[in-house]
């Protein structure tokens, strides 16, 4: 028994070493892995931002790593210097800003809706709108659709009224909604209140992470949009997105560096900005706007993601 005794004790200690080897290997092998991570991912970030700062012509020649070898702002001053940059961001930004408010309302509302169990037709609404997302008529029947039956083409609205809602984000909600106890609206019931105040006042502030999540969604892909401007609106220059006007520049620089290859006149009015450092610029300045906004939205992000994923 004692021999026993002292085997089943040799055996724990050896197990709580390993435990404790364990547990000092796995933090150590876990922050390595993210370091590596994180270099894989910001070296690209930063390579790009040199590029922006570097002299084109030097630019030419490639191995620039994290520091501009040849600092220069002349790719931001050829961009700047157009005040077309300015009107064309006002209409980026407000565009943004309108579409997400009105697709997270609309969105929101009808999630609401379709998640209360006694909508006799929730199922049904919810069937046909998932089939838009399966079958699509394609991109002749969408532009007839809005530049003739809806006659937004050439107007600020085409930036808005199409994107007021969006079926995948209101499954989204909706099954964050599904998910949310429904001891919640039947107290609410019970005390007088209606679908608009069950909604607005227990609903919506319970949804907030969820809500972040799409906001940002929704946000990112209005502000990177580019090609409703050249389907509607290319002819109306007072109406063209920030995204639309860069991806123009980037091509009129393209086209005066294949010039300049035949010309030695045109080789000395580009040595300073190239399509490398304006490819790399344009991209600096669409991503900064998005990069101020996500840490507002970073708490909600997280915890909207941390929560799908739990129930998923």
């Amino acid at each position: 028994m004692t021999d026993m005794t002292k085997m089943s004790q040799g055996i724990a200690r050896v197990n709580k070493k390993n435990k404790i080897g364990h547990d000092r290997v796995f933090p150590v092998v876990n922050t390595l892995i993210l370091i590596l991570l994180m270099i894989v991912t910001l070296y690209p970030v930063i390579n790009t931002v040199a590029y922006s700062f570097n002299d084109g012509t030097d630019a030419l020649r490639g191995n620039i790593g994290l520091w501009p070898r040849v600092f220069s702002l002349k790719a931001y001053e050829s961009i700047l210097s157009d005040n077309a940059v300015y009107q064309a961001a006002w209409i980026s930004a407000s565009k943004t800003v309108i579409t997400t408010l009105l697709n997270l309302f609309w969105t929101s509302m009808l999630a609401f809706a379709l998640s209360r169990r006694e909508y006799v037709l929730r199922k049904f609404i919810t069937t046909v709108m998932v089939l838009t997302m399966y079958v699509n008529a394609g991109l002749i029947p969408n532009y007839l659709l809005i530049s003739r039956t809806l006659s937004l083409s050439k107007s600020y609205w085409v930036y808005i009224i199409p994107t007021m809602f969006s079926c995948f984000n209101m499954i989204v909600i909706r099954t964050y909604i599904g998910g949310l106890p429904d001891a919640l609206v039947e107290s609410a019931r019970i005390d007088g209140a209606g679908d608009i105040r069950v909604f607005w006042q227990i609903i919506f502030p319970l949804c907030m992470p969820v809500l972040a999540t799409v906001a940002l969604f929704v946000a990112v892909g209005s502000w990177n949009s580019w090609f409703d401007t050249h389907l509607y609106n290319a002819g109306k220059k007072n109406l063209h997105s920030l995204q639309y006007l860069l991806k123009m520049k980037l091509a009129t620089t393209q086209a005066s560096a294949n010039a300049a290859k035949s010309s030695a006149e045109a080789l000395a009015s580009t040595t300073q900005t190239t399509p490398v450092t304006i490819r790399c610029a344009i991209t600096v300045i669409s991503t900064v706007p998005i990069l101020i906004v996500y840490p507002f939205l970073q708490k909600y992000f997280v915890t909207g993601m941390a929560l799908g994923s739990v129930k998923g």
